[in-house]
């Protein structure tokens, strides 16, 4: 079984606009399909100029936007960039996208000088080169057709940095407001490592951010930057598969594991808390018996739950147990495909849960409490009611 195509940005030296074109260029897009698209959006005055580079023995694409006449560089406002993009032929897929982008720098830009979104003037965002750059972007990713787009945290860089408004700290204000909730490194470089518009592109079309890559790698590509430093200036970015290639009828998918040791919380409580879990969408929840500090007997109650539960998880341990610190961390779910069938018993219909495996049934399990009804209504036993699911299978 194939696993997800995956695009995956190795951003270990920061990334802008001009490196993402060169990696996805590097990784396979075609050249001439980027420029035919970006010729839709009806600006004349540049074009992109195309060829191999290297950095530090890194071989790669460096594409630059070259502009042919200075006045096209005019300052834009967002109105302009929506209507200059709505207007072309590109797909609905691509405008979604390279307007999302936009987007999130007029946003950045109007919190870092007060003011609204429609009153930003674009300066080197609404320049021709950037321009291309995002729309660029969007029409590159597309051009790839990848399930899933990750990325590693984000270089930074350090220092100052020079722009329209003068010298400015790495990050710049707007890049700062931009990599919110992204996990970002600082301090590899002493300068601009992740432009503005680099930290847009990811933020807006990045579907995870993960520490540790964990894929079956296809094909590599390098984007060359501007700079030559003593840290390769370059974009890696990688064409892969999720490394979990699984048989048939397997899933996979990543969860969160929280832990807690406890050693003096009334045993009575623990069914409580448990059903609190389970109540909030916990996976699992479990109890194992430990020996803590001073030889004291205790419990370690864990958690399975998807990561978009465990704020809530977290507030449940400390808000009705004892514990008063925990333990998180990531885990990787296989899960046997499944479903539900029913059973006609002469005692009554039972649900019985059926799983997969390479397209063979390798488990059935009646459900425990429709069991425990039924015998207790009619007085028989459960290994009787068992017995009779079984028979119907």
């Amino acid at each position: 079984m194939m696993g997800k195509k995956i695009l995956f940005y190795d951003c270990f030296a920061g990334i802008s606009g001009d490196m993402n074109l060169g990696a996805l260029v590097d990784l396979g897009v075609d050249a001439g399909h980027l420029e035919r698209e970006l010729g839709k959006l009806n600006i004349e005055g540049f074009r992109l100029e195309v060829e191999p580079d290297m950095r530090k023995g890194i071989s790669g694409t460096k594409v630059t936007v070259e502009v042919d006449h200075p006045e096209n560089e005019k300052h834009r406002h967002l109105r302009h960039i929506e209507e200059l993009i709505n207007g072309s032929s590109l797909s609905d897929r691509i405008k979604e996208k390279s307007l999302a982008i936009f987007d999130l720098v007029a946003a950045a830009e109007a919190k870092v000088h007060n003011i609204s979104k429609e009153k930003v003037h674009f300066h080197e965002v609404g320049a021709l080169d950037s321009i291309a750059d995002i729309v660029g972007a969007a029409i590159c990713q597309e051009y790839l057709e990848v399930d899933e787009i990750q990325a590693s945290p984000l270089q930074l860089g350090g220092g100052f940095a020079k722009c329209a408004h003068g010298m400015m700290p790495v990050p710049a204000p707007a890049t700062a407001e931009i990599v919110a909730e992204i996990p970002v490194k600082t301090g590899l470089v002493e300068y601009e490592a992740t432009t503005p518009t680099g930290a847009a592109i990811l933020a807006a079309t990045v579907d995870r951010f993960v520490s540790r890559m964990e894929l079956v790698v296809l094909k590599t590509g390098y984007g060359i930057g501007q700079r030559d430093g003593d840290i390769p200036n370059v974009l890696r970015v990688y064409l892969a598969e999720d490394a979990t290639r699984q048989a048939d009828d397997v899933g996979v998918e990543e969860a969160v594991m929280l832990e807690c040791n406890m050693d003096d919380m009334n045993p009575e409580w623990y069914s409580h808390v448990t059903d609190l879990l389970f109540e909030s969408g916990a996976a699992d929840v479990f109890m194992t018996p430990i020996v803590m500090k001073k030889s004291r007997p205790g419990h370690m109650l864990s958690v399975l739950c998807s990561q978009d539960a465990a704020d809530e998880m977290k507030e449940i341990l400390f808000r009705e147990t004892s514990s008063i610190g925990l333990r998180e961390y990531t885990v990787k779910k296989s899960m046997l495909r499944r479903e539900m069938v029913r059973v006609q018993t002469k005692y009554g219909e039972i649900e019985v849960k059926r799983s997969f495996y390479s397209g063979r049934v390798v488990n059935e399990k009646p459900e425990f409490d429709q069991c425990r009804r039924l015998a207790g209504e009619h007085g028989v036993t459960l290994e009787e009611i068992r017995k009779e699911v079984y028979k119907k299978l």
